[in-house]
């Protein structure tokens, strides 16, 4: 999480303000997910917080796939920076 934190939205966003760009929500959904998946280590037994981590994997997944289609390089780059694995 830490190599997250070091990167920040300007690094990948369009303009200083965007937050609603697919790259922009791609990085948020990032950021909760990772938050979420260290609390979901330490309790185990929290299928709501497990349920919400999986919609928003998917919801990313799919914001992924809207930006592999749309732009390939802005794609790569967003998936490199963000450590993701798809490429």
């Amino acid at each position: 999480m830490s190599n997250l934190e070091a990167l920040e939205l300007k690094d990948i966003a369009r303009t200083d303000k965007d937050t609603g760009s697919a790259e922009a929500q791609i990085y948020f959904f990032t950021k909760k997910i990772n938050h979420l998946t260290e609390h979901i280590k330490i309790h185990k037994k929290d299928f709501h917080s497990r349920r919400g981590l999986l919609i928003m994997v998917g919801k990313r997944n799919r914001l992924m796939t809207y930006l592999k289609n749309k732009d390939v390089t802005k794609y790569a780059e967003v998936a490199d920076k963000l450590k993701l694995r798809k490429k």
